[in-house]
């Protein structure tokens, strides 16, 4: 499960990136608010710990354009601004849960916890197409109500495709999303991916087609 940190304190955000590495989830540190709006474009997030105090701009501004969007992506805000309005405004604008510095790891894990929890985040808890099924808690997969395995870096090019099913999905985007934004990554990574996701889903008995869009991308759809 990655995660997006927007944070400008280097030595903070790299603390935090570890305390989740620790409980098992992967991070992407940005220090600005244009780069969190490019990040949270190209790479399909969990959810997005949010500072306000940022070099740029407004953490809020961010959060706010988002849910403009209708972007359901659950976001925490993590800030020194501590006050009562301060987090009215914070929750207003659209967080989905507010936590003041100093802080503690466990209770930002814990928050964090929380919200991926709650029903209709993390666009939804399972995601559909014809008989195939994902769990975007588990990452498990179904195939006509039965479990199968389909190994880890093909399952996430599965629910990047999955997420944006019947529309093409540009190869940057799905390298992003399997990669974050600092991997390292062969040129033909994303192909390889993919054509293992394509002959696990057939061997599985998944009836729906990846189409490559020559130049552009992925597109995921019924199989016809």
């Amino acid at each position: 499960m990655r995660l997006l940190i927007v944070e400008d304190n280097a030595e903070l955000s790299r603390l935090v990136a570890g305390g989740l590495a620790a409980a098992g989830y992967q991070s992407d540190i940005v220090g600005s608010a244009a780069e969190a709006r490019e990040a949270v474009s190209s790479v399909s997030y969990a959810a997005m710990i949010l500072d306000l105090g940022l070099p740029d701009g407004d953490g809020l501004s961010v959060l706010r354009e988002l849910r403009l969007k209708m972007e359901p992506l659950p976001v925490l805000v993590l800030t020194a601004r501590g006050g009562l309005q301060d987090r009215v405004s914070g929750l207003r604008s659209g967080a989905d849960d507010y936590l003041a510095k100093p802080f503690a790891m466990e209770e930002l894990i814990a928050r964090l916890e929380a919200i991926l929890r709650r029903p209709g985040q993390l666009l939804g808890r399972s995601l559909n197409l014809a008989n195939l099924v994902y769990d975007t808690e588990s990452r498990q997969i179904f195939v006509d109500d039965q479990p199968r395995i389909i190994s880890a870096r093909e399952t996430s090019v599965l629910e990047i495709l999955l997420r944006r099913q019947g529309r093409v999905v540009p190869k940057k985007n799905v390298e992003d999303h399997i990669f974050g934004l600092d991997g390292e990554v062969a040129s033909n990574a994303v192909e390889v991916y993919v054509s293992r996701l394509r002959k696990q889903l057939a061997e599985h008995g998944a009836k729906v087609v990846i189409h490559t869009i020559r130049g552009v991308g992925y597109l995921m759809d019924v199989e016809k």
